[in-house]
């Protein structure tokens, strides 16, 4: 579909001089669609992490053990890795404005649970309610990728990214400050849940059947004396039948639903994009590998102390955000090549973490987070562009949910490797997230006939 973000839609459709819209209407729509995803994606990471960083203090605070602590630390990540995949299949089956609804609601009674939780047995439930349905930005990024075209899919991401990030940054400001009062941790949760019950008025809000119409008439209008324009076209059809189906899905017995999203997920699973996850999940490795011992590292090796280790980490989530609202420039000075961007900026993040590793001083680890910020929030980007480009649109939520399940497989193995590595050297866990990520780099290479196959078509259909 057409480029969403309304700023410069009408400059770029003129410079391509691809025939401009017969209406106004569906610029407007989406314009306005992509600006509410990006409020629901701050307002989500803000309600978050306002929560997060106090949890460690509230369940010691519950006279659970450290052992305790940190297995109910974990049911979160275990419910993400088994739920990921079911429930952004079950996205692309029932719809996204439905299953979107239920996982803000499902997560609010989450966190509203946990503002009740004074046991720890309430406690594991609530991160257990919140594991299973907390998937906002995951159904948030397939719906992004169903408004957006392919050309300008990794612009918006990385502004949803930017918009989260933001978010993220600002959340445990205001989390620190409501822990300074009587009974913080519970305001604290109770304002998450308000936050989140908000997120689901704005999409219930959204002009879900506006944004339908206007996408219609933009493609029933659209010229069609080119191919480009005719395979748009024949898409839009396609995706508008797939659409309605969608809708009426969400009342079929969900025996029905379980069988179709058992054989979505066969599909993926039989597929040819094993390289593509492997390498989201060898580089996913490595950059956890990278923060997994970040704080204690620089102290062992510098004597800096973890006040200075959080503000660098906050730097560097700063410059993260500003990586994404680069992203569109940088797309187009590679000329919409996701994977040659790819390959660059894993190679660039390669090479960071090890001159990270061998850092002589404070000032060269400086320099190497500035500059890791951008690499990773560009090649985190990419690699969900690139797996829905070589996956296909046709079940964007499905290949998003594996690709989050990929991701919570590192968050459980990271830590292994890492105290296995630290065991050798505080430089350990960077130095074996360097050979993790030159794997990634290898099979990238290896593959790359494919990509550029991917990227061919996906250039000459604009």
């Amino acid at each position: 579909r057409r480029p969403c973000a309304a700023a410069r839609m009408e400059e770029e459709e003129e410079d391509e001089g691809g025939g401009g819209r017969a209406t106004t209407a569906s610029p407007a729509a989406s314009a306005r669609f992509v600006r509410c995803l990006y409020a629901v994606g701050f307002l989500d990471l803000f309600g978050v992490s306002m929560v997060v960083p106090l949890m460690n203090l509230h369940i010691k605070s519950l006279g659970a053990s450290h052992t305790v602590a940190g297995i109910i630390g974990s049911l979160y990540g275990i419910m993400q890795l088994f739920t990921s995949t079911f429930v952004g299949c079950w996205s692309d089956i029932v719809g996204r404005q439905y299953s979107l609804l239920a996982c803000i609601l499902l997560s609010a009674l989450g966190y509203f649970l946990l503002g009740n939780s004074t046991t720890v047995f309430l406690f594991a439930i609530s991160r257990v309610l919140v594991g299973i349905f907390k998937h906002t930005l995951s159904i948030s990024k397939a719906l992004l990728s169903d408004l957006v075209s392919e050309r300008d899919r990794p612009l918006v991401m990385g502004r949803f990214n930017a918009a989260s990030s933001v978010g993220f940054i600002l959340g445990p400001v205001v989390g620190g400050y409501l822990a300074e009062l009587k009974g913080g941790f519970y305001q604290t949760a109770f304002i998450c849940a308000s936050i989140f019950l908000l997120n689901g008025g704005l999409v219930w809000m959204l002009p879900w059947s506006e944004e339908n119409t206007s996408n219609r008439n933009h493609y029933q209008d659209k010229e069609t004396n080119s191919f480009s324009a005719k395979a748009n076209h024949k898409h839009h059809l396609k995706s508008a039948t797939s659409r309605a189906v969608t809708n009426s899905s969400f009342f079929q017995s969900p025996w029905i639903q379980a069988a179709t999203v058992l054989k979505k997920i066969k599909g993926i699973a039989c597929s040819n994009l094993w390289d593509v996850f492997l390498v989201r999940f060898l580089m996913s490795v490595a950059i956890l590998l990278y923060y997994s011992n970040f704080t204690l590292a620089l102290e062992e090796r510098f004597g800096v102390k973890p006040l200075f280790s959080g503000y660098l980490m906050s730097y560097s989530s700063a410059l993260g955000v500003l990586a994404g609202c680069l992203l569109g420039p940088i797309t187009r000075l590679y000329g919409h090549n996701t994977y040659r961007l790819l390959l660059h900026s894993s190679t660039f993040t390669c090479t960071l973490i090890l001159l990270y590793a061998s850092a002589p001083s404070i000032w060269m680890v400086i320099l190497s987070s500035t500059f890791l910020a951008f690499s990773t929030t560009i090649g985190r980007t990419c690699i969900i562009d690139l797996e829905l480009t070589v996956g296909g649109n046709e079940a964007s939520g499905t290949l998003l949910g594996v690709g989050q399940s990929v991701t919570s497989v590192g968050r459980i193995i990271a830590p292994l490797l890492s105290g296995i590595a630290q065991e050798f050297s505080p430089c350990g866990p960077p130095s074996l997230a360097v050979g993790l990520a030159l794997v990634a780099i290898v099979i990238m290479n290896a593959n790359k006939q494919k990509y550029h196959s991917h990227g061919s078509v996906k250039l000459k259909d604009q």
